[in-house]
């Protein structure tokens, strides 16, 4: 097991029963949120553009900047979880950049108390390329093109992987009104194997993401060692540390 965990951290809990016709119209739900969402993501890659040069210039992402654009990613998330990312619950999502406890789906990143200047420079591109091909085909699919019978060109594109298993949720949901874990398990891997690379294309940590898929709704990506348990006097090998030790002096 890894002994840490990732910066990014991404989860999100399967919050059954799930209804077996409200996710054909969470698209119709979920538009004030896309509206406000719009706003909010011109704003992140505004200050983004800020953190760069910040980062360029101090080896530091400013705090307040950071904590905003974590906000407007935890705000994605859980509108993305309550529709066609995850189909993860019925629950309609806050409108709030701070983290909701009981809401299920949650991220949060952990702040770095420095950057490196030249990592900033070509991470988010450079760096970054072999991701943004996995990613898009989790997200985006794939686009050619097909010459048609009467000699003319069409595109044709395809789903990511992640709104072709959403869907198969969906019918699943419709038909027996189960979501089946093991498929909710990889769909939560996918979001957040792209939700990895978002925060580090977004210049908020210079941990290069994993090239795993860690399925599940929680992370178990390992953390922190346990500290070794201290011998009690009650264990066999324990020995009194003052065995053998000098006497203290008397006292004058």
């Amino acid at each position: 097991m890894s002994t840490y965990r990732y910066p990014v951290h991404v989860t999100g809990d399967l919050d059954e029963p799930l209804s077996r016709w409200l996710w054909l119209v969470k698209w119709l739900l979920a538009i004030p949120h896309l509206v406000v969402l719009f706003f909010l993501w011109v704003a992140f890659v505004v200050l983004t553009v800020v953190a760069f040069f910040a980062i360029l210039i101090t080896a530091r992402y400013p705090q307040g900047i950071f904590d905003f654009n974590v906000g407007v990613m935890r705000w994605s998330w859980r509108v993305s979880f309550y529709t066609y990312s995850a189909l993860g619950t019925d629950r309609y999502p806050p409108f709030a950049l701070r983290d909701v406890p009981d809401y299920p789906a949650h991220l949060d990143i952990d702040y770095p108390e420095r950057l490196s200047r030249g990592l900033v420079l070509v991470k988010w591109w450079l760096l970054a390329i072999p991701h943004y091909i996995v990613v898009g085909l989790i997200v985006s699919g794939t686009s050619y093109v097909a010459t048609t019978a009467s000699g003319g060109e069409a595109t044709v594109s395809t789903p990511g992987l992640v709104g072709v298993l959403v869907f198969f949720a969906g019918v699943l949901l419709l038909f027996t009104g189960r979501y089946p874990q093991p498929l909710f398990d990889l769909v939560l891997g996918l979001n957040r194997w792209s939700l990895r690379v978002s925060g580090y294309v977004a210049l908020m940590t210079d941990v290069y993401p994993p090239l795993r898929l860690d399925q599940g709704g929680r992370e178990d990506d390992g953390g922190p060692p346990a500290a070794p348990a201290q011998p009690t006097s009650s264990d066999p090998a324990w020995t009194d540390p003052g065995a053998g030790a000098p006497p203290y002096p008397p006292h004058t």
